[in-house]
């Protein structure tokens, strides 16, 4: 592990994106001590200082200012991390097992049964996703754990259809034959042989998936099928400053920080997840193309 971290660090990509991924998962596990909840039924509720249809700028009371509604910048920032990392790792987490074992399984028995299911695949892939997120979630209602179980339905073929991939190139290798000719049973050589000399490339499509999946999550929020409103999700509080984007006439960026820092927030969130996915490309893909 010590040397695999080097290898990271080694890169300047991959080291800007694991001081980001780190500092964001600092921020989420300190999250009760930098904004203490308001609302001790729900910390996830973001603290609101009055009920203003006007932001405010920052004072003492809010260190970041707030949107309309008086909700607060800084909690909603503070907190969305946690929301962005459990959204980003519960959704990528289920999506990846379930493409794995679905397009790996497939693959290695191979014939009519690897057929269909490329074919479902085919059918998923067809479905534009982002439409298809939306609209579930519209049907299903609005909440987290709503939007994770609209990505997970229609974000697994992703994993499925490279994990087909990988599992036909590396059945066809004499080690994985040398394993069929002694006997070994099927079940134990895909996941022994088959599924760890396979999952490199998952393991980067997940890296760079999790910044991708925030990014849509955060997109429902801020059209209005994500969160619940006051939810403490960084989309949720780009949709509070919806109004206050162009400002007041002459003065274009008056209400500046209604979007500014929670924009921040999700490009270098995103951007860590994606420069992490680049460096572990960058250091398995040797391994892949053996």
């Amino acid at each position: 592990m010590p040397g695999f971290f080097k290898q990271i660090v080694k890169q300047p990509g991959g080291f800007i994106g694991l001081v980001l991924v780190l500092f964001w998962i600092c921020v989420a596990v300190l999250a009760p001590v930098l904004a203490p909840p308001q609302d001790s039924t729900d910390p996830y509720m973001i603290a609101r200082y009055g009920f203003s249809t006007l932001p405010k700028p920052a004072n003492e009371t809010s260190l970041l200012g707030t949107t309309s509604g008086g909700y607060d910048i800084f909690y909603g920032i503070v907190w969305g991390s946690r929301t962005a990392l459990i959204t980003g790792l519960i959704t990528v987490f289920f999506t990846s097992i379930i493409g794995v074992l679905f397009g790996g399984i497939c693959a290695y028995h191979g014939g009519s049964i690897d057929d269909i299911a490329m074919r479902v695949v085919d059918l998923f892939m067809s479905i534009p996703f982002l439409i298809a997120v939306i609209v579930m979630t519209t049907v299903l209602g609005k909440g987290l754990e709503k939007i994770i179980l609209a990505l997970i339905i229609f974000g697994w073929h992703r994993y499925a259809r490279m994990m087909r991939s990988e599992v036909l190139r590396v059945k066809k290798m004499e080690f994985v034959l040398a394993a069929r000719n002694m006997g070994a049973p099927p079940m134990r050589i895909f996941f022994q042989h088959i599924i760890p000399n396979s999952i490199y490339p998952i393991i980067i499509l997940m890296s760079i998936n999790i910044g991708r999946i925030v990014l849509i999550a955060a997109s429902l929020s801020f059209v209005g099928v994500g969160a619940e409103p006051g939810f403490a999700d960084w989309g949720q509080t780009l949709n509070f400053s919806r109004a206050w984007i162009s400002g007041i006439p002459g003065q274009p960026f008056y209400y500046w920080y209604t979007y500014t820092y929670a924009s921040i927030a999700i490009i270098t969130f995103v951007l860590g997840w994606t420069l992490l996915g680049d460096a572990l490309r960058d250091i398995y893909g040797g391994e892949i193309s053996t």
